[in-house]
């Protein structure tokens, strides 16, 4: 609670984020905090990481005391490689803890592996309220050339699965895969619409550094092709009844997510495990926390009460592009005052940027809200660039 430069009338939402970071083989593409485990968790090592998340969340306490939880998020990795009991557990610990609100949305993400299939009803039970399978694609031949771990059968039976279990899920798909023509993704696309999930995110592959593909890249769709692909997405998901209502996710009425959703609406969160991250809000200023990324040295600090291996206070001259880099990947945008809300600044610290992405037909001319335009919803990296506090455009 030490002053600080900014002047927040209130809190954000709070989320929790829990990162579990195996499994079973590193996908050539992934750049995320992950970790092979090639047989698997025994449970000692679950248990023993489970105590370790206890250790994180109680030194973390004083900072987020008392606030409501809205969502919580188990991501990973293969959070599925941890058992129903290790998530009821783990859930039962945070709720020992922190207060979830009533409904708190509850999503764990899982792969479509058979023993994984296997477990779903049993994360319903442990109080999971919704699923996010990472399913990639339907193709054998594409599931082999991105190192997943299942093939096309076991993706279309992990969503029958999830169906039955779940009231909500998400699933997981990615396009401008290697040598992949129109064509094939038009047949992903009747895959999805015949499986009618309730929400689906549709990511473009990108070859990021530090990755099996960054070193051997594989031959993907040109610039051009790519952005086809994503003309095809967008009217095949419209038809169908999803609505894309950030840059990569779609959803069906009702079925938005929570989580992700505070996110983009600049909302706070408490991130524990291997390599998370937080964003604690506080009247005057913005914390942002990275716990130790690599699991053996988080498994040390961790129970020490030290689990944080770095931390800093956001600048006040950072927190107009932070803010629009989340805000302008919703397709609606926000209103304007959720802007002095969330960063504590006035609204003059937008108005540069503002008239220029107007002025550059990147932003809706709307007094009153912060939204891209289709354009600028095309370009949104030329948008959010705006915004940054050295823009050569500035």
């Amino acid at each position: 609670m030490r002053p600080g430069t900014l002047q927040l009338a209130a809190l954000p939402p709070l989320a929790v984020y829990v990162h579990l970071p195996w499994c079973l083989r590193k996908c050539p593409y992934c750049d995320f905090n992950s970790h092979e485990s090639a047989q698997g968790l025994s449970d000692e090592q679950a248990q023993t990481y489970l105590e370790a998340l206890c250790s994180d969340l109680e030194a973390a306490l004083p900072l987020v005391w008392g606030r409501p939880v809205v969502s919580v998020f188990i991501g990973g990795g293969t959070p599925s490689l941890f058992t129903p009991r290790h998530i009821a557990q783990l859930l039962s610990d945070l709720r020992a803890r922190v207060p979830l609100e009533p409904g708190c949305e509850i999503t764990l993400e899982a792969n479509p592996g058979t023993f994984e299939i296997d477990r779903f009803r049993g994360y319903r039970e442990a109080g999971v309220t919704r699923l996010s399978v990472g399913v990639q694609s339907f193709n054998d031949a594409k599931l082999h050339r991105l190192g997943r771990v299942h093939d096309a059968a076991q993706a279309r039976a992990a969503v029958e699965e999830a169906r039955a279990a779940f009231d909500t899920f998400n699933l997981d798909l990615m396009y401008a895969l290697p040598d992949q023509t129109l064509d094939e993704l038009a047949a992903e696309l009747d895959e999805l619409e015949r499986l009618q999930a309730p929400h689906v995110s549709l990511y473009h592959l990108t070859l990021e550094p530090n990755t099996r593909f960054a070193v051997e890249p594989p031959n993907v769709p040109d610039a051009d092709l790519a952005s086809d692909m994503l003309d095809l997405i967008a009217s095949r998901t419209r038809a169908q009844g999803w609505e894309r209502y950030e840059v990569s996710a779609h959803a069906r009425p009702g079925h938005r997510c929570v989580h992700n959703t505070n996110y983009w609406e600049f909302g706070d969160y408490l991130g524990i495990g291997a390599g998370a991250h937080s964003k604690i809000s506080f009247p005057h200023r913005i914390l942002r926390q990275v716990r130790w990324r690599e699991p053996r040295r988080y498994l040390q600090e961790a129970p020490l009460g030290q689990a944080v291996s770095n931390e800093h206070e956001v600048a006040r001259a950072d927190l107009p592009f932070e803010f629009a880099m989340n805000a302008l990947r919703l397709s609606a945008g926000v209103p304007l005052t959720l802007f002095t809300e969330r960063t504590g600044l006035p609204l003059s610290a937008l108005a540069r940027a503002r008239e220029l992405g107007v002025a550059q037909g990147l932003l809706e001319d709307d007094p009153a809200r912060l939204q891209p335009t289709a354009r600028g919803f095309d370009f949104l990296n030329d948008l959010q660039a705006l915004f940054l506090p050295s823009s050569p455009s500035r």
